[in-house]
């Protein structure tokens, strides 16, 4: 591969990952469809290529396509609800993410994303998120622009239908986090509740692996008595958490007995109060190591 070929990938490899885990929701089927472009673009003839953006796009899009209808099958059956594996960066201060590219990382947003059929999420993220134009989105489908158009259109109302778009600023989302922790660090239900909108909604994710609700559990007061049994197994002086940068906004690392058990995150409600809880404590998808 030329010098210039090695560079072009490099300087796009950023994107392309941004695309496929957004599709995918796990870093290594991401990585897989990345390194699988890569190969592809070591071997494309010149006359292949007339936009280096525009072939890696399409390649990784349409691996990212294939891998996603078979891991939607293998999700029929998966042991309670799906959450996409968090992607963990240390605490920083000044956020490097832009707004909108992190709204679209967040796990409460990929959650919604499950809504959608594999080519409505294709075609909804590329015109959506990475603004690409519809003649290339038509490429990617191989079906016609008018039908890429009505997918994304079909794609945007069902994601506005189910969104509850409430944003609080970093500040205050790290009120309410830090809020709910301690909250649960007292072992008091009544305070937990306190924390969240009546109609709450816990999403928690064992995929039989360890044990979680097998069923979103709805209403702050389930969700505090959740809690609260989770708490009188697993008291205080088990466990520790640390708050980092999960999926573009903050969250919570939770230890039990020093290892990493759970990662959680929150999304606000409309009274400024937690609206939707995203609890991962399946294994596989907890990072064995962690940045610093």
């Amino acid at each position: 591969m030329s010098q210039n070929r090695e560079t072009a990938f490099l300087e796009f490899r950023p994107l392309l990952f941004s695309l496929a885990y957004r599709m995918l929701g796990t870093r290594a089927d991401a990585e897989d469809a990345v390194q699988e472009a890569y190969l592809r673009w070591q071997q494309a003839a010149d006359d292949e290529i007339r936009s280096p953006r525009a072939y890696l796009t399409t390649i990784v899009a349409r691996l990212s396509l294939d891998a996603l209808k078979a891991a939607h099958r293998k999700r029929e059956v998966y042991v309670g609800p799906w959450l996409p594996e968090p992607i963990v960066e240390p605490l920083a201060d000044n956020f490097a993410h832009s707004y909108e590219m992190a709204q679209s990382l967040s796990i409460a947003f990929l959650h919604l994303l499950e809504s959608l059929t594999p080519s409505e999420r294709a075609a909804f993220l590329l015109r959506e998120i990475f603004e690409t134009p519809y003649p290339e989105i038509s490429a990617v489908l191989e079906m016609s622009e008018t039908n890429c158009r009505q997918l994304v259109t079909r794609a945007r109302k069902s994601i506005r239908d189910r969104r509850r778009r409430f944003v609080v600023d970093r500040d205050r989302h790290r009120q309410m986090l830090e809020g709910f922790l301690a909250a649960c660090a007292s072992g008091d239900p009544s305070k937990l509740v306190a924390t969240l909108e009546q109609d709450a909604v816990l999403y928690s994710d064992g995929g039989g692996k360890v044990r979680a609700a097998l069923n979103p559990i709805y209403g702050a007061d389930r969700i505090g008595r959740f809690f609260a049994g989770i708490l009188r197994k697993h008291p205080t002086d088990q466990r520790f958490l640390r708050i980092t940068e999960v999926n573009g906004e903050l969250g919570a690392l939770i230890y039990t007995n020093g290892q990493l058990s759970h990662i959680l995150t929150l999304q606000a409600g409309e009274q400024e109060k937690i609206q939707n809880i995203f609890l991962v404590a399946n294994p596989e998808k907890l990072p064995a190591s962690l940045p610093v």
